[in-house]
């Protein structure tokens, strides 16, 4: 028999280089496939936070221009309220201009002969008569005047002194009577 003898020693050597060659051109391949898909990946990203950056920069703008306005509306609220309130004491002080000369003509009107005044405080709603009667009969006719009245409203006697004044005594008073509420007068109780 014979033998042939075959040498596969380069056959080898050229087969391990060429599956080296493609193995380096599968890595070279995969290793630039790689660095692409890296490069796109950061692109991607680098777009998608430039644009969230753009639209927080408008969302923050925007805040800005609503945080103005939302200043500008709190300060028109504030000279709105400031103006109503002007208005309410203009009214009010409508209101009372004829207010006042109705309870001097009524309190006028309401004392009787023989009681006089030499001082009047106003405290609130809380009027304090100061004065001189001929008598305590007097100074009672004046209570129940002030009681019935349609501007004032509990008459209260704080302090009554007898005081001898020449040939005559004389009831020196201090009597305190309260408004009547802008209430009862638009009820009807009130002129």
């Amino acid at each position: 028999m014979i033998t042939t003898r075959i040498n596969l020693l380069p056959w080898r050597d050229l087969r391990r280089k060429e599956s080296d060659r493609q193995l380096l051109s599968i890595a070279v391949g995969a290793w630039i496939l790689m660095g692409l898909i890296v490069f796109y990946a950061h692109l991607h990203v680098s777009g998608l936070i430039e644009n969230q950056q753009k639209r927080n920069e408008f969302l923050n703008q925007e805040i800005k221009k609503v945080e103005e306005e939302i200043k500008e509306i709190r300060e028109l609220q504030a000279a709105r309220s400031a103006l109503l309130a002007r208005m309410r004491v203009i009214q009010q002080l409508q209101l009372d201009r004829t207010r006042i000369v109705h309870m001097f003509d009524d309190l006028v009107r309401k004392t009787p002969e023989g009681v006089y005044y030499f001082g009047l405080k106003q405290a609130g709603k809380t009027i304090t008569l100061r004065g001189n009667a001929q008598s305590n009969a007097r100074v009672s006719a004046l209570m129940r005047n002030l009681d019935s009245s349609d501007w004032f409203v509990n008459p209260d006697l704080d302090v009554i002194n007898v005081k001898p004044r020449g040939a005559t005594r004389v009831s020196e008073f201090t009597l305190r009577v309260n408004q009547k509420d802008k209430k009862e007068e638009k009820d009807g109780t009130a002129p």
